[in-house]
């Protein structure tokens, strides 16, 4: 089933079951930082979820239904990835440039992430050399 398109609101309501596992409407929007969106409208925004089938009621405690998230929080990041990606022709250079220009990037993220692309480049190599076997 593919994802659904998700908005900025949707995706913190997502963020807040991705913490949580269950949460009631007010849980959720008690999870938001000040200044609060309204109770009505993470409500409507959850029951319009629940019709995308990104989450679900799993029960009811007394006149409070209480939901959990249907997709998950890393297939839910690679698919934003794809669609940001596609603004940079699906490279990753350009948009890294982008981060660095804006002062969201710096060395360290840097240097962190080349560790990270050398365990994953060990780890595929590990694998491939295992399935050759």
């Amino acid at each position: 089933m593919p994802l659904p398109r998700l908005s900025k609101l949707d995706l913190r309501i997502l963020e807040a079951l991705w913490a949580h596992g269950k949460a009631s409407i007010r849980e959720i929007q008690e999870s938001f930082p000040e200044p609060r969106p309204a109770y009505s409208t993470v409500q409507t925004t959850v029951y319009r979820l629940e019709a995308k089938k990104a989450l679900r009621r799993v029960r009811k405690i007394g006149n409070a239904d209480i939901f959990e998230p249907l997709i998950a929080r890393d297939v839910t990041r690679h698919k934003l990835l794809d669609e940001i990606l596609s603004f940079f022709g699906g490279q990753a250079q350009p948009m890294m440039a982008q981060f660095a220009e804006a002062g969201k990037l710096t060395l360290k993220d840097v240097r962190d992430l080349e560790k990270t692309i050398r365990k994953l480049d060990a780890q595929q190599k590990a694998e491939r050399k295992r399935d050759s076997k």
